[in-house]
């Protein structure tokens, strides 16, 4: 099955291309770069593999939450790319892709994925991997960082630690993870399986906030209330 997958989600930009016996990755600066390097940066992994995008089986993209800019990027780029090509496009979780990172390398099945949302807020969700698939446990959220709660066992992974660590609850591990393009693509065969590709003009982000920054009067608020 050939796949390629991409993440803009954070502030790094993340790729990856599979054709079922090999994987190409790529990665580099995301946040507003992104959108000037991703599709040069996807077309030198194709050709370092050999392919046309018309031979791909799917265009996964990570469709967030995370930065505005970044999921927009991704979606135009997977949307435009596909539609050209005529392959369905993946939108794929990106706390979920965190979870997996976390299961892929330090072996974590019992995961709260949080992601830092700026604005003193992070991005969470749990799931719980059964050996064969991930299963979720709650629905993705936004949140102070001590308001959300964690069952004994389980453990945090994302990138939200330096700027919350001690407002973030106890776990039984803290994994430095991001949602990353091989991620991405060692996710998607199932969700294929299972249904959820879509064609290029349903492909959409998943925004959970609904704002971008504090107004004047909030960040004045904030800095009165600051100790």
């Amino acid at each position: 099955m050939k796949i390629l997958a991409f993440d803009t989600s954070t502030e790094t930009l993340s790729i990856a291309l599979g054709d079922g016996a090999r994987v190409w990755l790529h990665a580099g600066a995301g946040g507003a770069q992104a959108s000037a390097t991703l599709i040069p940066a996807i077309e030198a992994l194709m050709a370092q593999a050999g392919l046309g995008f018309a031979q791909l089986d799917a265009i996964a993209f990570g469709r967030g939450p995370g930065s505005f800019t970044g999921l927009r990027t991704a979606c135009a780029v997977a949307q435009g790319l596909a539609f050209g090509a005529a392959v369905p496009v993946l939108p794929i979780d990106t706390l979920l892709a965190v979870a997996e990172e976390a299961r892929h390398h330090h072996g974590a099945t019992r995961v709260m994925a949080v992601l830092d949302a700026r604005m003193d807020e992070v991005y969470a969700a749990s799931y719980e991997f059964d050996g064969r698939q991930w299963r979720q446990q709650a629905q993705a959220g936004l949140a102070k960082p001590e308001a959300l709660s964690l069952a004994p066992g389980w453990a945090l992974a994302g990138n939200a630690f330096a700027a919350y660590g001690a407002r973030l609850p106890a776990a039984a591990a803290r994994l430095d993870a991001l949602p990353t393009g091989a991620a991405l693509l060692r996710l998607a065969p199932a969700l294929l399986a299972a249904g959820a590709a879509v064609p290029a003009d349903q492909a959409l982000p998943l925004y959970i906030r609904d704002k971008v920054a504090k107004t004047t009067e909030e960040r004045a608020a904030d800095k009165a209330a600051a100790p």
